[in-house]
């Protein structure tokens, strides 16, 4: 039977009883093992990622009776005090003034409220400007430059164009955009870890994090080209091995090659699949090895889809395993772009997937269910997969 992401929540903070065997005296007694330093998790994309990450903050520093809101933005001072976490809430902290009568200062701004007061505070007094930009101008480019404002609330960029020529304020992409906010995120984590590394409280730089218990980062890849992908695993693997103090990391992610870097650079981390069943109950199962060898996830992906169009339970979230199921063929094969594994009609299919897997933000855009003739489109294009590419093939003689 499924658990709820709360029952999720809690088996990842909650020290584990298990059976063990003492030699001397020929008998079984229980021991605690503490929560793990370091958890892993994988989950295809549309399975609860950012709910377990809300769920988790919620059991860990609950919200104080009669505190209303949701979000990060509403977060109580306790909950910054228990736990950071990095997940879609915290990129709906920021927001563009896009300077629509002058059409000329672009700037970037911060939701006002307790929490980005807090944060900003402390990124100002700790005077981390210079090591946001670095790591942002790592991962986007090198050319492009924040500026933030005195109080840190508001941020323009740049662009050098190699000359003396002013460049005027610019609008980030919207991947540009997300490395920006993560590099905030990973500035504001190294201080935490380096901060805590000094063992005695009275020495440490600021007290803002003694209370601190938990870090949450949910998929901060979604916008990294292959490259700047492992190179943000291997950095964030790095600070967290650095870590000295009793603070425990968990790390969900859609992506298998994230996963395995992280996977491969720590060591003594337990590692997890969250799988979400059709009746909308959960199940987090440890695993052993990376993804490739651990749950073969190509392979479970097909076989969740074969058994919703069996049980004629297609939903939205199985167009989102779909197209991952695409992406994975056309990457391995060498297609540029995954769409062109698709049938003839090529347009016709892309518009069908792209409605029912994009993030829609406003509620009049909302995607209906799939109708009776969407979901035979899965069927249609699953078998297609299966019949017209070799390696599938090869996939099922193996199997």
């Amino acid at each position: 039977m499924g658990k709820t992401l709360t029952e999720i929540a809690l088996q990842l903070s909650t020290p584990k009883t298990v059976r063990k065997t003492v030699p001397e005296k020929t008998k079984e007694v229980d021991e605690v093992k503490p929560v793990p330093k370091v958890q892993l998790i994988y989950a295809f994309n549309g399975t609860g990622k950012t709910r377990l990450s809300r769920e988790f903050k919620q059991l860990i520093a609950p919200k104080a009776n009669g505190e209303e809101g949701d979000g990060e933005a509403d977060a109580p001072e306790l909950s910054r005090n228990k736990i950071l976490y990095y997940n879609a809430f915290t990129e709906d902290l920021f927001y563009w003034d896009n300077d629509l009568a002058g059409d000329a200062e672009y700037k970037l701004k911060l939701q006002p409220n307790a929490y980005t007061s807090w944060l900003l505070t402390l990124l100002k007094d700790l005077g981390q400007d210079g090591n946001i930009v670095h790591y942002f101008q790592r991962y986007a480019n090198d050319k492009l430059t924040p500026h933030f404002s005195a109080d840190f609330d508001e941020v323009t960029f740049s662009l050098d164009r190699g000359n003396e020529e002013p460049s005027p304020h610019i609008k980030l992409s919207k991947g540009e955009e997300s490395n920006f906010i993560w590099s905030v995120f990973y500035t504001l984590l190294d201080q935490v870890v380096t901060i805590l590394n000094v063992a005695e409280p009275s020495e440490r730089e600021t007290s803002a994090f003694d209370q601190l218990e938990y870090v949450f980062i949910d998929d901060p890849v979604s916008s990294l080209d292959e490259n700047h992908l492992i190179e943000l695993a291997v950095n964030l693997a790095s600070l967290i091995k650095s870590s000295k103090s009793n603070l425990r990391f968990i790390v969900s992610t859609h992506s298998p090659l994230f996963y395995n870097v992280l996977f491969n650079e720590l060591n003594g981390k337990a590692c997890y699949m969250l799988e979400r069943f059709e009746d909308g109950s959960f199940a987090l199962t440890e695993k052993q090895g990376d993804s490739n060898k651990s749950f073969s996830y190509h392979l479970h992906l097909k076989q969740v889809i074969e058994q919703a169009i069996a049980d004629n339970k297609v939903e939205r979230f199985h167009f989102t395993l779909l197209r991952n199921l695409y992406e994975k063929t056309a990457s391995f094969l060498g297609y540029p772009k995954w769409s062109e594994l698709l049938p003839d009609d090529k347009q016709l299919y892309l518009s069908r997937i792209i409605n029912f897997t994009s993030h829609n933000t406003l509620s009049n855009e909302t995607v209906a269910e799939p109708t009776r003739a969407e979901k035979a489109i899965v069927k249609l294009l699953l078998e297609h997969l299966k019949s017209n590419y070799g390696y599938w093939q090869q996939e099922h003689q193996n199997g």
